[in-house]
């Protein structure tokens, strides 16, 4: 697993107990996760199909710094999974994983094939 992003948490990045706020991160996670895509397939016109089970680990306060991890699971005909692991940058502590996200490769708003087979070292 590659960990390419790193954010500090700050205020507006809190809940209500004055932990990370869900809804935060995983709006992180589905940018991270889409620019790793990207990179992946060299090319844009991608959407998120699919996430499935989010297992939030641990949680994260203000000021810590957490890192997004990506890594490729597979790639299909137009589609490509990735698995997401986001930590704290010092601990290690795993706060959140999802096991699978998948991206499609859109053309004129239809799946299309991508014809890339194998991961790129970005």
């Amino acid at each position: 697993m590659q960990f390419f992003s790193r954010k500090l948490i700050k205020p507006e990045d809190l809940n209500a107990h004055g932990t990370l706020f869900g809804g935060s991160v995983l709006s992180w996670v589905d940018e991270e996760s889409a620019i790793f895509v990207t990179c992946q397939l060299d090319k844009g016109n991608i959407v998120t199909k699919y996430m499935s089970e989010i297992d939030f680990v641990s949680s994260a306060g203000l000021g810590d710094i957490i890192e997004i991890g990506m890594e490729t699971v597979k790639f299909g005909t137009s589609s490509i999974t990735v698995r997401c692991e986001v930590r704290h940058k010092f601990t290690k502590e795993t706060i959140i994983k999802i096991d699978k996200i998948v991206f499609v490769h859109l053309v004129d708003g239809k799946p299309t094939p991508h014809g890339v087979n194998e991961a790129q070292n970005e």
